[in-house]
């Protein structure tokens, strides 16, 4: 027996590398306000994971698959509309969960676990989740990199990136893909219901000790780190869902981190 067949331990490096991506990816999401954007996208999971149930394919690509379509077709009807984006936000969120719910009422030979794809389960995360997790969070940190410079300086002055040739929109089309690709390893973790919270809150958290963008990233980081940590341990002990536990100590720590709000940047 290996030190990978104690599934606390997969689910912990699990954790661990869901943390260290989601707080950079979820620091540009609370700059930029785009959180009901990650809900978005997470409902439209739901579609990818039948999808996947349905023709035998591996979940995280399929989530990938439909989650990137939806962020294009957004970016598509924000070019070719004059609706104001949390409408087309609202549009495209209910309509990809509707698509799923319908095309699930007409699959009826599907049978899975509909609470562990809404809340996740970290618990019975195996060696290619590991490796799906892995190898797909250093994918998107690296591309994340790359991009960095450019993709900030649009979150900060759109028109004057795009007037220093940065090419915002081609960024902005890339970080919208990364986002998908985020809730793709993810799902298995916290589920499509939680993920955004994991998102958003350990940088909101951060956004309030912090006095620069750096530090709110290396802050958000160990702020996912504290929750996977403590939310894994506390559900063990009490016997709770581990997303939900995981998620209920980042808002925790985001509420102890009220009385310390730092100047904002």
């Amino acid at each position: 027996m290996t030190i990978f067949d104690d599934f606390l331990f997969r689910a912990l490096i699990a954790g661990i590398g869901i943390a260290l991506v989601t707080g950079p990816l979820g620091c540009f999401v609370v700059w930029r306000r785009l959180s009901f954007f990650g809900d978005t996208l997470a409902h439209s999971a739901l579609l990818g994971v039948i999808l996947s149930i349905s023709f035998d394919i591996n979940i995280s690509l399929s989530i990938f698959a439909v989650s990137s379509l939806v962020a294009l077709i957004l970016l598509r009807l924000q070019n070719t509309t004059n609706l104001a984006g949390d409408a087309l936000l609202g549009l495209l969120s209910h309509s990809s969960l509707a698509i799923g719910l319908l095309v699930l009422g007409f699959l009826t030979f599907i049978r899975f676990d509909i609470m562990g794809v809404l809340f996740g389960d970290i618990l019975s995360v195996n060696i290619n989740d590991l490796i799906i997790i892995w190898a797909g969070g250093a994918i998107i940190l690296f591309v994340l990199w790359l991009i960095w410079k450019p993709l900030f300086a649009s979150t900060v002055n759109y028109e004057l990136a795009e007037a220093e040739g940065m090419n915002p929109k081609r960024v902005n089309a890339i970080f919208t893909i990364l986002l998908a690709a985020l809730i793709a390893i993810s799902i298995k973790m916290v589920g499509l219901l939680l993920i955004t919270g994991m998102l958003i809150i350990p940088c909101a958290m951060a956004r309030n000790l912090s006095n620069n963008p750096k530090q709110m990233v290396v802050l958000s980081i160990i702020g996912g780190l504290l929750s996977v940590f403590v939310g894994l341990y506390a559900s063990f002990e009490i016997n709770t869902s581990s997303g939900p536990t995981i998620v209920t100590v980042a808002i925790i720590l985001f509420i102890l981190s009220l009385s310390r709000i730092r100047k904002k940047y």
